[in-house]
């Protein structure tokens, strides 16, 4: 009984926290988002540190709080998967499905930078898309579309369409949930604090460079699209994935051997993610 308390007391603790930085994400997003104009870019952002009153903080503030929430979110889903019986499949499937669509949420914010880092990002994630046969044009103009459209479709993702589709998937699960910011003052002072000292990272395109890294957790892919072709490293490898978490739940009777692949795949995950800081 007592395991399974602090079980539960351990599922609200890191839900509640990852609430707490989805709303200083949120409500930051919405001041950086009056300030952004999709056809520029990368002056948008830019100008946010120079021009606009307390403009650097704001996107501080919204980065580190999103990158927290993804984390906790993680936290959150591995604290939750000892209780997954609890759920029923398809709504265990939902759950899940929050990862990827909160990663493309973290990830379309920074491509909308537009800077080095973020520019390179989104041609990667247009090329793997177009790989996909069939569908591939058609995702590629629902997602992202750069080539065509510039920032404008990620933009409409990222405010509106990712948040919209997260929020659908996850709603049953959130309404467990009631927290405000009065009762965690100190995360939340623990995060306005830490944006005052650390500026989020903007890299303004540099030529001559030969190698730019992506995204912290984009790191890995990068790396394996060096020795595999977009297909089966921006598609298929990260879909073994998603399939091995839709179908993890303690009463599967292969639970085990799919903890064990997932297990495996964040090793393997990790060492291509070294390999390229290395670089």
């Amino acid at each position: 009984m007592n395991s399974l308390l602090q079980g539960k007391f351990a599922d609200v603790k890191w839900g509640e926290w990852g609430l707490i930085s989805l709303f200083i994400s949120v409500l930051s997003g919405v001041v950086v988002a009056f300030q952004y104009d999709s056809a520029t870019p990368l002056y948008s952002a830019g100008s946010l540190d120079v021009l606009v009153p307390f403009g650097d903080y704001f996107r501080s503030l919204h980065f580190y709080s999103s990158q927290l929430f993804f984390l906790l979110s993680l936290v959150h889903f591995w604290a939750i998967f000892k209780r997954s019986d609890t759920y029923s499949r398809t709504q265990w499937i939902r759950l899940t499905a929050t990862l990827p669509v909160g990663l493309l949420l973290l990830f379309s914010g920074y491509v909308l930078r537009g800077d080095s880092t973020g520019s390179s990002a989104g041609l990667i994630a247009e090329n793997i898309i177009t790989a996909v046969p069939v569908a591939g044009g058609a995702l590629n103009d629902l997602l992202f579309s750069i080539t065509d459209d510039g920032m404008k479709r990620v933009y409409i993702n990222h405010v509106i369409g990712f948040g919209l589709v997260w929020g659908v998937l996850a709603w049953e699960h959130l309404r467990r949930y009631r927290t405000s910011f009065r009762q965690h003052p100190l995360l939340t002072a623990t995060i306005l604090f830490f944006c005052l000292l650390l500026t989020a990272p903007f890299e303004p395109e540099t030529l001559g460079l030969l190698h730019i890294n992506g995204p912290w957790f984009f790191l890995g892919l990068q790396e394996l699209l060096r020795v595999l072709p977009p297909l089966l490293a921006g598609v298929i490898f990260p879909s073994t994935l998603l399939l091995a978490l839709f179908l993890l739940q303690p009463a599967s009777r292969y639970s085990h051997r799919l903890l064990t692949f997932i297990l495996g795949w964040f090793g393997l995950y990790t060492i291509l993610t070294a390999i390229a800081l290395c670089r």
